[in-house]
């Protein structure tokens, strides 16, 4: 991913940061009264405020160096997403067996670390390009492994040996979500001795 910086926006300053997913769905009338839905985005896009928060000058300092540090919209960093930064639900542990990331052929060795969303009968996949090092756990047909490596900067893991022809590969992690200041400038505002309200600081996802 160019113009990427691998550092996480610090939590202190994700304090109360709202937003989520968003996608894109033309919805046209028809003259029977009907609706045709078309979806424009084959997946969602994230987005959030980071502004609102009253804090310390000294953190204030912090949000403004690391913008700086960005050069505004120029570069890319990691977010941790308050609600969703797990393989599973924040309240549960991490496990090898929380998703199902690929089926083994007896040859490949690499495979993109993935999580679904489902409800109902219907579903999703997300690709996770940003896991955190350290927090990804494998298992081959629920067997938990160490052999393999894994590319913080992709998602990407690579087993030593290549799984067996249909072997069912699962996977655990926490992850970050890629995003950029979608501003080239923050908004603070003082609030009383030593105490700053950021006004307006905006992120979006970025893809790879």
């Amino acid at each position: 991913m160019s113009g990427f910086h691998e550092v996480r926006l610090p939590l202190a300053l994700a304090i109360g940061a709202s937003g989520g997913p968003e996608r894109v769905t033309d919805v046209v009338r028809l003259a029977s009264g009907a609706e045709s839905r078309n979806a424009r985005w084959a997946s969602s896009r994230r987005r959030w405020e980071v502004g609102g928060a009253t804090i310390r000058t000294d953190l204030a300092h912090e949000l403004v160096a690391f913008f700086e540090a960005r050069r505004g919209r120029l570069y890319g960093f990691r977010f941790r997403d308050p609600v969703d930064w797990k393989s599973c639900a924040p309240s549960q542990a991490i496990s090898e067996l929380d998703q199902t990331i690929g089926l083994g052929d007896g040859e490949t060795r690499s495979f993109q670390l993935i999580k679904r969303y489902a409800s109902g009968e219907a579903w999703i996949e997300r690709r996770i390009e940003k896991p955190v090092e350290g927090a990804v756990v494998l298992a081959v047909n629920g067997f938990a492994t160490t052999a393999f490596e894994v590319d913080v900067m992709s998602g990407l893991v690579t087993f030593d040996i290549a799984p067996g022809d249909g072997a069912v590969l699962t996977a655990g992690f926490a992850f970050d979500v890629p995003v950029r200041f979608d501003a080239d400038q923050i908004s603070v505002a003082l609030a009383g001795h030593d105490a700053v309200r950021v006004l307006r600081a905006p992120l979006v996802e970025i893809a790879g």
